[in-house]
């Protein structure tokens, strides 16, 4: 994307800012209910059973509490929040074809640009529905899909009811509940036995509208041997009223699949960023978690591997900025239910400015999981006194016969290594934020080149003013 996405800076470091001009042929009012779960449905033209999947998901938001642990939610006002936004138009297929308003928005990111030189694929959505979509003819030939959830529901039917709800349950947590009972968007992909996808699927969303919600729904099944790498970004405009973004991943890795899912979210401070992701691996196969988290008001995302066939793998490698005013609460979920099963997860927060980062993790391994092994790595950064890092992990281990190993540190930038940079011409603001991108490098590294160049130049604008 080369240095596109360095224009449209705020004055606050936080580039995409600026609200656009949208028409919507649907603006739903604000606050949930059964008469909207319902016309979400019909004007979507959907099956029974999803309408029946979307109320019972209704039902069960309703009943279930959130959750006392994790960060501060109560000022999300449900009864603020609107909770569908149907951008006026149709999905497109040519980039000419999309509303100026919003070509604009994703021009200047530089997506079709990308899409040109190193994607394979591309899904850009608006508020809820997906605006713009396309795959290369060379994947199309070789029966690889890709396209919006909802487009996926009505083409292939049978795939989304055989799996959507099996990996992430509707009743598996209140925040997926509510994406259950509203959910729009989103990426439908399915990747034939054998067929190794070499270059990225990007999906990029952006919420738009005051006061939101953004509830896409993401299904991914990767048959026996293939390969994806499905990359997603995000932004939103500046506003001082909370939104929410409340999206569901779910991931089948059949036997020998490898997939890796890179994330780099750059949210507003505002939005409340409520997200469950989950994959399902079998035998031999690999599931990778690349997350960058910089944006946000709040952050409680945990992606999760449930290692269910014997020599299944999965990974979870992080980043976390927290500023002024930020809770980063992230970290990963690694189930071991096979033998030979083995998991890793490095984390690496950054906490500045009076910004809280916490790590929060679970590893379990089942009884007869046999030779399963797991580890963990957590490592955080404290540039202030004002500011705080915290580690919860869980290790539950029920098979004598396996191994797990933790590690975690604290630390301050050392003053003697920045007197050193200092002495050489740096100034304080570039020698701190060197030594930061450095403490980043091995996770940012491992992020697509494209991606990884704007996590480094995001890191430098956060640390504009440091006094270390």
């Amino acid at each position: 994307m080369k240095n596109s996405r360095a224009k449209g800076l705020m004055g606050d470091g936080y580039a995409w800012g600026k609200k656009s001009k949208v028409d919507y042929a649907y603006e739903a009012d604000m606050g949930l209910s059964e008469e909207l779960v319902r016309d979400i449905s019909e004007m979507k033209k959907e099956p029974e059973w999803m309408k029946e999947f979307r109320l019972k998901g209704l039902e069960t938001f309703y009943r279930l509490e959130l959750p006392k642990w994790g960060g501060d939610l109560s000022d999300l006002k449900w009864e603020d929040i609107a909770y569908y936004l149907k951008p006026m138009g149709k999905k497109e297929r040519d980039w000419k074809e999309v509303s100026k308003e919003i070509k604009k928005v994703f021009d200047g990111m530089g997506i079709p640009e990308a899409e040109r030189e190193i994607l394979a694929g591309v899904e850009t959505q608006f508020d809820s529905e997906v605006v713009y979509g396309s795959l290369k003819e060379e994947w199309r030939k070789k029966g690889v899909v890709f396209t919006s959830m909802d487009e996926g529901l009505k083409k292939y039917p049978e795939i989304v009811k055989k799996y959507m709800g099996t990996i992430v349950g509707v009743d598996d947590n209140k925040i997926a509940a509510l994406n259950s009972a509203v959910w729009s968007g989103g990426s439908f992909v399915y990747v034939p036995a054998g067929v190794e996808v070499t270059m990225p699927l990007q999906a990029y969303f952006r919420m738009n509208k005051e006061k939101a919600g953004q509830f896409e729904r993401t299904l991914i099944v990767a048959e026996e041997g293939s390969k994806l790498h499905y990359v997603e970004g995000c932004s939103a405009p500046v506003y001082s009223s909370a939104s929410l973004h409340a999206a569901v991943v779910e991931i089948v890795v059949k036997k020998g699949a490898k997939v890796q899912y890179s994330t780099v979210q750059n949210w507003y401070k505002n939005v409340f960023n409520l997200v469950t992701k989950r994959a399902y691996v079998e035998e031999e196969g690999q599931m990778r978690w690349i997350d960058g988290n910089l944006g946000s008001r709040l952050t409680m995302k945990y992606p999760a591997c449930v290692l269910a066939g014997r020599k299944a793998r999965g990974e979870m490698l992080s980043v976390a900025w927290a500023g002024k005013g930020q809770h980063q609460d992230n970290g990963a979920k690694m189930i071991h239910l096979a033998p030979e099963t083995s998991s890793l997860i490095v984390s690496k927060s950054v906490s500045r400015d009076g910004g809280r980062a916490s790590y929060r993790g679970l590893v379990k391994i089942a009884k007869g999981a046999v030779g399963a092994k797991a580890k963990i790595e957590c490592d955080a950064l404290i540039l202030d006194e004002k500011s705080r890092a915290d580690t919860y992990p869980v290790n539950i281990v029920r098979e004598k016969d396996s191994w797990v190993e933790h590690e975690a540190s604290v630390s301050r930038l050392s003053e003697e290594k920045v007197f050193y940079l200092m002495s050489r011409g740096m100034s304080r603001e570039a020698a701190e934020a060197m030594m930061v991108n450095g403490f980043l490098e091995p996770i940012i590294k491992e992020i697509p080149l494209e991606y990884a160049a704007e996590m480094n130049r995001l890191v430098s604008l956060e640390m504009e003013g440091s006094v270390g």
